[in-house]
């Protein structure tokens, strides 16, 4: 498995966190892979550019194209009979308006391929990156479309957009009242205008942002229960229910390294 992260231009790095790129070759007798996105704060852009995968749900395999994944609060599982490379942009929530002239608040829980999400220009980008030579042309083609879609007139909240981020890079475990109050919002101001630019309440989105700072310690010389209460988890039960809803797996299984699509690094 390889996997590595590009960083984008610039002008881009407000609304992009990064590039990445996920390659494996299927071993000889390997008869498929399974790969389990998790619950994710963020927004993702997704290109296939080698082989395809479909999606495993109750009612059996879909067509899984390209497309992108808005901020979600649940798994989907995905699966590949062939060696396969994907390029991606890891989106903040907030960009989402600047970007697509939609609302993060309208686009939670959604997973929409390009021709559906974006017509002729999602099909014309698609088939660019699939054509690309190489990764870093990926970057360089999808910079180019992000940075000539980047709506700068659209009103905004900088308050909020610190606040989002602070939640995903400080790693401070605070309560939706304490973030709030740093702001100088009443609880129900906060919650109402935070949604509207991270798809989520706070409190669901201080569940999604602890469970990944949990997941990045995961190579650390930690004990689960010390990942749990580093990470601002209350007790084990808390983080068990986490863990379970935004994987699908109990957390001895998911932090064993054996679980589908298990990366340690998202």
């Amino acid at each position: 498995m390889k996997y590595y992260t590009i960083e984008p231009p610039a002008v881009l790095k407000p609304y992009v966190r990064f590039f990445w790129v996920l390659e494996h070759e299927l071993a000889p007798g390997q008869p498929e892979y399974v790969y389990r996105s998790i619950a994710d704060s963020c927004t993702e852009m997704v290109f296939h550019y080698q082989a395809t995968f479909d999606e495993l749900t109750d009612s059996g395999q879909n067509a899984g194209p390209s497309g992108i994944q808005f901020q979600s609060s649940g798994y989907r599982r995905f699966v590949t009979s062939q060696s396969f490379g994907i390029f991606g942009a890891y989106i903040y929530p907030f960009s989402v308006p600047r970007f697509f002239r939609v609302p993060s608040s309208e686009t939670s829980n959604l997973a929409l391929d390009y021709d559906t999400f974006l017509g002729m220009p999602g099909r014309e980008l698609e088939e660019r990156i699939m054509l690309a030579p190489d990764n870093f042309k990926r970057a360089a083609i999808l910079s180019d479309f992000l940075i000539g879609r980047l709506q700068h007139n659209i009103p905004k909240d900088d308050r909020i957009i610190t606040s989002i981020r602070q939640v995903i890079h400080s790693r401070q475990n605070r309560t939706v009242a304490q973030l709030a109050d740093t702001f100088n919002l009443s609880v129900r101001q906060f919650d109402r205008r935070f949604k509207e630019y991270a798809g989520f309440s706070p409190k669901i989105y201080l569940r999604l942002v602890r469970l990944h700072n949990a997941i990045q310690q995961y190579n650390s010389s930690k004990t689960l229960t010390q990942i749990a209460l580093d990470c601002g988890y209350y007790d084990q039960s808390h983080f068990i229910h986490d863990v379970k809803a935004f994987t699908g797996y109990h957390p001895g299984f998911y932090f064993s390294g054996n679980a589908e699509g298990f990366l340690g690094l998202q």
